[in-house]
């Protein structure tokens, strides 16, 4: 038995249309409706391991898009640079430098944008 790797989810956000539309919506039945092998190979009237088959293919596919490509990752450093630049913002804009007050402000409202979901 192997367990689910759940970073392939994130990276379906990522690639998933990239991948054949099959091996997507067996992925997506795997990971996002937590489908169980029988269960879909059920639903698809193909074996357990014909199943298994497309799920280690089509994460194969997503790690490969991801180490030649990076999005993923580069996204997640994105966001956890925004949230640091929240917190400098955050902290300078607690001092009583009006000046700087201002620029904490323009800062904290750059770094929100970068964590808006739009």
């Amino acid at each position: 038995m192997f367990e689910k790797d759940l970073k392939i989810a994130y990276l379906m956000d990522f690639y998933g249309d990239a991948l054949p539309e099959h091996t997507r919506a067996v992925l997506k039945k795997y990971y996002e409706d937590d489908l169980s092998l029988s269960e879909i190979a059920e639903s698809e009237g193909i074996s357990r391991q014909g199943i298994r088959h497309i799920i280690k293919r089509g994460e194969d596919e997503l790690s490969f898009f991801e180490s030649a490509l990076g999005l993923a990752s580069h996204y997640s450093n994105l966001r956890e640079a925004a949230k640091r630049l929240i917190d400098v913002a955050d902290s300078l804009g607690s001092r009583q430098d009006e000046q700087l007050s201002k620029l904490a402000a323009t800062v904290r409202e750059c770094a929100e944008i970068m964590l808006s979901k739009n």
